[in-house]
């Protein structure tokens, strides 16, 4: 009698490798934590064509076939979609990006858009809908396409059938407008149906029929850099700025930025959203300069006296001690760093002054730096924050507007201008770069904590509570070197003791 074989085994040092060729496959990145969820996917792909592990592995490494690529997208992601999953976003493509590109190709009258990880096609849908609501003498030079790696949503997204589910935020009109009810499903009008090209691609490879140069208008590519290995995510976001015509438009997810990925887009914020049209070559854009000036004091002992509904966050920022003590430390703060001074550049000695806050002798030392470094960020970084502890506003914020030019996601900067436009007396731009702050780096700790003082002052309490609330889990791990250079010279524990009062102030009066 024979012995039935046992289930399939993989060791860890077998699923580490299957993990490196997923990510050099498909682009994703998967954490040591899913190292079992892999596991199990391994097993599964090598009971299912009774191959051991070196066979399989040498197989994928070598040339996987479409169908094998095919079974891992199914078995990796997860296409959650929706029809007008964050609706502003299609305001701003129907009312904002798409009649600028008809102007932009008023002589050649044709519109091409794609949804890059489109799943079962509600994405493309929507953008199709929307063309059809707000562009209707446009909609036949408008063509969109929708690609996927996975087949089997791809295979849902051509029968055009939707569950309630998938309508959950479509506004009712357009549901009865665009959707027959047939039992439980909501099947596509005819003429939507085909208005979409769907295509199995694998968005971690340079395809040239998919990124064709300058070709695309608007690009939707939401939800998928998020799940992608670093690298795989620059080589995707190149990809995509070359395929897109100058000032064309990247809509990428709520949680997704292109910070620290490219510096070849102007970022965008209308219709409530954000997202990024690529630079054409014109003049940067630059958003308001400013700064703020520190003074130093004894304390901040009394929290109830910091900010006051006559003052400001900059003048408490003038009450406050800044004693910038490891400012040096930046660099190693990670992404979320907004000072990260580069080796090509011997900034120690200017730090050190800072440091010291010997602010004028500091300035000499970033001035004698070579010419060509007028142009690094981190070189203007320093610069603006010693002009603005100098007292040199206007100087500061030509400093600012030439970092914004050369970096123009950088949330330090912007968190900067919020200050200096509430300090003008502009609140409401001061609140619109205080959201483009924590768009940019939503671990970001001061930008929250501004938004929450903001919206106390203007008597929106529950506002205030929630950005307040927010900042408070933040501060609790911001990184320390930026609590000293944002923090207008209070440390941690006066932060979260601010945070506290100003609820508890909100809530008194609620």
């Amino acid at each position: 009698m024979t012995a039935r074989p046992g289930p399939v085994t993989a060791q860890v040092r077998d699923v580490e490798g299957f993990r490196d060729l997923v990510a050099r496959r498909l682009g994703l990145l998967f954490e040591d934590a899913k190292l079992g969820f892999l596991g199990d996917v391994l097993r599964r792909r090598l009971e299912s064509g009774a191959e051991d592990v070196p066979t399989y592995l040498a197989r994928l490494e070598k040339a996987p076939t479409a169908e094998e690529i095919g079974f891992l997208a199914q078995a990796l992601t997860v296409p959650e979609t929706y029809f007008f999953r964050n609706i502003d976003q299609f305001h701003a493509l129907a009312r904002a990006a798409l009649p600028e590109r008809i102007r932009a190709r008023r002589t050649q009258r044709t519109l091409r858009l794609l949804s890059a990880g489109c799943a079962s096609g509600d994405e493309a849908f929507s953008m199709a809908i929307a063309v059809r609501e707000y562009l209707p003498h446009a909609s036949s030079d408008v063509s969109i396409r929708g690609v996927d790696l996975n087949p089997v949503v791809l295979q849902r997204a051509e029968q055009a059938r939707f569950t309630e589910w998938a309508l959950r935020e479509t506004p009712e009109q357009l549901r009865r407008k665009w959707f027959q009810p047939e039992g439980r499903e909501f099947i596509l009008e005819a003429s939507l149906r085909g208005a979409v090209e769907f295509e199995q691609r694998n968005l971690s490879l340079d395809d040239p029929q998919l990124w064709p140069g300058d070709h695309y208008d608007v690009i939707f590519c939401r939800n998928v850099i998020m799940y992608f290995t670093p690298e795989s995510a620059h080589a995707l976001i190149a990809r995509m700025t070359r395929a897109l015509a100058p000032g064309g438009y990247l809509f990428l997810g709520h949680a997704e930025t292109l910070r620290g990925l490219s510096q070849d887009f102007h970022l965008q914020h209308t219709h409530g959203t954000f997202y990024y049209q690529r630079k054409d070559g014109a003049q940067i854009a630059t958003a308001h300069p400013g700064g703020i000036e520190s003074r130093r004091d004894s304390s901040a002992s009394s929290l109830t006296t910091i900010v006051d509904d006559a003052g400001s966050w900059v003048d408490a920022i003038q009450r406050a001690a800044h004693r910038i003590q490891v400012l040096a430390r930046s660099a190693a703060a990670g992404p979320a760093a907004t000072l990260t001074p580069r080796p090509r550049w011997d900034l120690g000695s200017a730090l050190d002054l800072l440091r010291r806050e010997r602010f004028s002798d500091a300035l000499d030392a970033v001035y004698a730096l070579p010419p060509e470094s007028v142009r690094d960020p981190d070189v203007l970084m320093l610069e603006a924050v010693l002009l603005t502890h100098s007292g040199q506003l206007e100087q500061a914020r030509g400093a600012c507007q030439r970092l914004l030019a050369v970096d123009e996601l950088n949330a330090g900067a912007h968190y900067i201008l919020a200050l200096c436009l509430e300090a003008e007396g502009d609140r409401r731009g001061a609140a619109d770069h205080d959201q483009i702050a924590v768009y940019l780096d939503p671990t970001f700790a001061m930008p929250r904590l501004h938004l929450g003082l903001l919206a106390r002052r203007a008597a929106d309490r529950a506002k205030a509570r929630r950005e307040l609330n927010q900042a408070l889990l933040l501060l609790q791990r911001e990184d320390a070197s930026r609590l000293l250079l944002f923090g207008g010279g209070f440390g941690r524990e006066t932060l979260i003791a601010l945070c506290s009062a100003e609820l508890g102030n909100c809530a008194d009066r609620a």
